[in-house]
């Protein structure tokens, strides 16, 4: 099974797809940003339905727990399933294709839908009059291969016969986490920026510290109008989630934006190359001052906790929040 989720779905949302994935086999290939793989030889046993049925409860499960609907692609193989899941045109859907309908059903589509063709590789098909799936299966491997090139040709000749013995393999998505935000109009304020930023990094290391991990690195995302975005990672000292270390490199990345007169639609901040909290060493340090705000940090976590994310924080946020 090939899933396909909508493009530029929040990296949140993501994960919990994959988790729904998980509750119906426990072998899913994490394929971020946005499409997973899920093996479902043992899964149809246990749940004791056929393969398009359980894409349909899949589909069911992501709208009603997530309000997300996803397009599944289902088939014998792993490039079946990924050109199927491709060819539905709708938000949302589900098309399966039986082992031995596959050779046919991929002999007529067009030769850029399989999965795998790139434009590069369907332009070259083309000026050779290889149009639709089927005349390259017909095309001699070794021609395909001297006109992609070794390794591409021979797997674009295998996958056009429906031959490909890929295995799905489990892997989760890789760790990050990501908070965004997104102005209701084109915003010039650097101050507003600035405290925009600055709510963003309260969130992200509060996420952080709920699921005790630390980011080696953060990255700072910018999008401008006219739609043009400006993107810069940079690495922390030592893995942190405290918001005075975060606040630190996402102003240095900030400021190295260079912004002016820019106008902005929107930020994100991401967490990158995390680890558990349990890895990170204590530094020993003689600065009280730090000491005293993880202790108020600490103590503003459980505030949150109890109250709501909302509920304290610094004041530019107070000021922020009651502007919006």
């Amino acid at each position: 099974m090939h899933v396909r989720c909508p493009d530029r779905l929040p990296e949140e949302l993501y994960r919990r797809v994959l988790e729904v994935l998980a509750g119906l086999s426990p072998v899913v290939q994490a394929l971020p940003p946005s499409a997973a793989l899920v093996e479902l030889k043992g899964a149809l046993r246990y749940h004791g339905t056929d393969a398009a049925h359980l894409g349909e409860v899949l589909r069911v499960r992501t709208i009603s727990h997530l309000g997300v609907d996803v397009r599944v692609g289902v088939g014998p193989t792993i490039t079946v399933a990924a050109t199927a899941s491709a060819q539905i045109t709708h938000p949302g859907g589900v098309l399966a294709i039986a082992p031995d309908q596959a050779a046919d059903w991929l002999a007529g589509l067009p030769v850029e839908a399989l999965h795998g063709i790139g434009p590069r590789q369907a332009d070259v098909l083309r000026d050779y009059g290889i149009h639709s799936v089927g005349l390259l299966a017909a095309v001699s491997p070794a021609t395909v291969q001297r006109l992609l090139g070794k390794k591409v040709g021979r797997l674009a000749a295998d996958r056009a016969r429906g031959i490909d013995p890929r295995p799905v393999v489990p892997r989760s998505l890789p760790a990050s986490a990501a908070v965004r935000h997104r102005f209701t109009h084109h915003t010039l304020d650097g101050a507003t920026v600035r405290a925009v930023l600055l709510d963003l990094v309260v969130q992200l290391g509060l996420q952080l510290r709920h699921r005790a991990q630390a980011a080696r690195a953060l990255t700072l995302t910018l999008r401008f109008a006219g739609g043009t975005t400006w993107e810069k990672t940079r690495r922390l000292p030592q893995p942190s989630a405290h918001d005075e270390d975060l606040r630190t490199i996402a102003y240095q990345l900030m400021d190295a934006a260079g912004l002016q007169r820019a106008r902005l639609t929107g930020i994100g901040l991401r967490a990158e190359d995390l680890i558990d909290a349990g890895q990170v060493a204590e530094q020993i340090t003689l600065d009280g001052a730090r000491e005293s705000r993880l202790v108020a940090e600490q103590a503003m976590d459980r505030i949150r906790d109890k109250y709501g994310p909302a509920s304290i924080g610094p004041a530019t946020l107070v000021s922020l929040r009651r502007a919006s």
